[in-house]
Parts: structure tokens; sequence; C-alpha cells
């Protein structure tokens, strides 16, 4: 089930991905071949990478790929990093989950406006930013109990 997640998930994101770079090669098209810039395109581009960026962040790219500074990570032993990776995972989810309800509730209320030139509604461009909230409580818990279990504790050779 998990790894069918995982497809679904890719396949949403490079469908995001795909769909933002066609819309920015029509834009490029109209404004530099025909001289008649769409002001759609310019719209939806910037929609659709706050959604790839949010999608992806949120459920396609696994923690080990994110960006870390992990030299001092390297330099302590198991028991520390166990109390590092609890501690950091307590910290990063519980903002998230403290930051949640507030966000859904805004991105909510956003519904009420729309942007100038597609119509959408706010809510529905910056829905993602809930969803990666949710994604962070959701793998720092299962991350802090992966520490209480002693799992994923190994030092690792990043390039």
């Amino acid at each position: 089930m998990t790894r069918w997640f995982k497809s679904a998930a890719n396949v949403i994101g490079g469908a995001l991905f795909l769909t933002m770079f066609i819309v920015f090669i029509v834009q490029i098209a109209a404004r530099f071949g025909f001289n008649k810039p769409l002001p759609w395109t310019d719209e939806a581009a910037v929609i659709l990478y706050v959604w790839v960026i949010l999608w992806a962040c949120a459920v396609v790219v696994p923690e080990r790929e994110h960006v870390v500074f992990d030299l001092v990570w390297n330099s302590v032993g198991r028991r520390a990093r166990q109390v590092m990776q609890i501690m950091g995972h307590t910290l990063i989810g519980g903002l998230a989950l403290v930051g949640l309800p507030a966000s859904w509730d805004y991105v909510h209320f956003m519904a009420r406006e729309s942007s100038p030139v597609l119509s959408v509604p706010f809510m529905w461009i910056y829905l993602p930013f809930v969803l990666l909230l949710a994604a962070l409580v959701v793998r720092s818990s299962w991350a802090i109990w992966c520490a209480l279990k002693g799992r994923g504790l190994e030092a690792e050779l990043r390039l």
C-alpha cells in the first residue's frame, strides 16, 4: 500500500511540474514568438510553482533527501543522536502542529478572495501549505517513534 501511495504522489508531483513547464513554454512562445503576452500564464506558473514546491516537500521528497547540516550529527555518539532526533522532531512537529489550526483557518478564510486573472480561490492556491504542516506532524511523529526504538541513528556520509 505504501508503494502505491508513493507512486501516486510522484505521479501527481510529476503532473504538476509538467503542467508548469507547459505553461512556461506557452508563456515564452506567446511573449517572444508572437509578441502577445498572456496574463493567465504568469498567474498559472506562479500557482503551479507554489503547488510543486509544497507538494514535493510534503509528500514526494523523503526526509533523508532534504538539505541537512550533519556535521554535529556525525561527530556524536548514538545516544546523543537519539536525543537530537527526538528533540529536533519534537520542535519541528510541535511547531507544525501548533500552526496547523491557525493556518487552516486562514487558508479557509481566503476562500472568499480569488486570484485576479484566473479567479482561482486563494484557498486552493495555498491549501498545500496546510498539507505540508500535516505531513511535518506525521513525519516528525514517525521519526520520534523510530528514535525511541533506536532506528535511523546511524552516522552517514552525505555528499
